[in-house]
């Protein structure tokens, strides 16, 4: 069963956030995009602090553009300032797609970033594609702006609706080595598939002679054009709300089936994946895979003695949350404390679900910050 019977203190004030700015998330998107470049409208400090931190963690050069709000911008709005920026962007880096993610100042003031964005493919016919992402940070966090960058460049990419046999795949915000194993799965399926953002490159990039200023890899834009076609779409995150959900968009207006399930996480996870993949393409699981589930298995049994009735807290995004929760009641684990700084209010119905037939006493917190958590992490035996 899930509780929550400890009463947190009413805080004034966030206290080292569990959690980071819409943008950034929407940014991540953008660069796994094949020749898109991110741009933030708002202050150049947005886009500083999340180049920064994106580098910090991804240890790769990134380039974030900024429209570059001053006192005035924000006074007389910023039309100016973003097409100026979409103008310099092009010029300098000649890519074929600019993603527009806005920022909490720009929001604020109530910017009409589509009718911008009119304005400058009247300026320019011919330019390039301009996707515009809705990301303040005092709403969501960044998370909600990856799911709403992904749903936002199939809903300005796809055009009309052709059949063509292959398989979204909506991977969430994972690393890049697991993108890697994804598509290294859906390769041993023999199936086309269009994976959605693919940062495995451009941010894990093998170290070159000299530096690219836009990076190799990404997903094709001419293949999120085709999502609408695909047979379906499987999507990584039950905590996902349907209106910023690529899938359920895809489903609703075009008709795509869509799988959504936890992150691959663990036997139970696998297997709902794997499921899916045979049923869609009609082919078997490849006996590679079905060896290692067996060593996994074995694996499990191996290590029981020493983990079972272990405790755990967890803590970070709502659906890795979910599917660490779910993999360690599978291994004997008990997730005294599985907690989130998101709300998307899905979060306990998700790890109750789970936690059927386990029975375990798990508290869920949601919209926590760390020093929530590690005061409840005191409390709990």
């Amino acid at each position: 069963m899930t509780t929550d019977k400890l009463e947190l203190k009413k805080m004034t004030a966030t206290r080292n956030a569990c959690k980071l700015c819409t943008p950034l998330g929407a940014s991540l998107v953008f660069r796994g995009v094949k020749g898109a470049m991110p741009l933030i409208h708002g202050s150049q400090g947005c886009s500083t602090y999340i180049r920064r931190y994106i580098i910090s963690h991804f240890k790769e050069p990134m380039d974030i553009a900024s429209s570059n709000f001053s006192e005035d911008s924000t006074i007389f709005g910023g039309e100016k300032n973003l097409i100026k920026a979409l103008e310099n962007v092009a010029r300098q880096y000649n890519p074929k797609l600019i993603g527009v993610a806005t920022s909490c100042l720009s929001e604020t003031i109530g910017e009409d970033i589509s009718f911008f964005i009119r304005k400058y493919y009247e300026l320019h016919p011919d330019g390039l594609t301009v996707v515009h992402v809705s990301t303040p940070s005092y709403k969501g966090t960044h998370i909600n702006g990856f799911h709403k960058a992904c749903r936002g460049l199939t809903e300005t990419l796809c055009g009309e609706s052709i059949k063509n046999g292959t398989v979204n795949i909506l991977p969430g915000f994972v690393s890049c080595e697991d993108i890697r194993e994804i598509k290294e799965i859906l390769e041993a399926f023999k199936v086309d598939y269009t994976i959605l953002p693919d940062y495995s490159e451009t941010l894990d990039a093998p170290v070159t002679d000299e530096y690219l200023i836009m990076p190799d890899g990404g997903t094709e834009i001419e293949k999120i054009k085709t999502m609408n076609g695909a047979k379906a779409t499987v999507e990584f995150g039950k905590n996902i709300a349907r209106d910023e959900s690529a899938g359920t968009l895809l489903s609703d207006k075009y008709d795509v089936p869509l799988y959504n399930l936890n992150h691959p996480i663990g036997i139970r996870s696998c297997d709902e994946f794997f499921t899916v993949l045979e049923n869609v393409t009609g082919t078997k699981t490849p006996e590679k895979y079905v060896k290692q589930r067996g060593r996994l298995i074995d694996s499990y049994i191996d290590a029981h003695k020493y983990l079972f009735g272990k405790k755990a807290i967890v803590y970070g995004e709502e659906d890795l949350v979910t599917a660490v929760t779910g993999f360690l009641l599978e291994i004997g684990i008990v997730p005294v404390l599985a907690a989130a700084g998101g709300s998307s209010g899905k979060l306990r119905d998700n790890i109750t679900e789970l936690n059927i037939g386990y029975d375990q006493e798990i508290m869920v917190m949601d919209g926590v910050d760390f020093a929530e958590i590690g005061e409840l992490a005191e409390t709990l035996n």
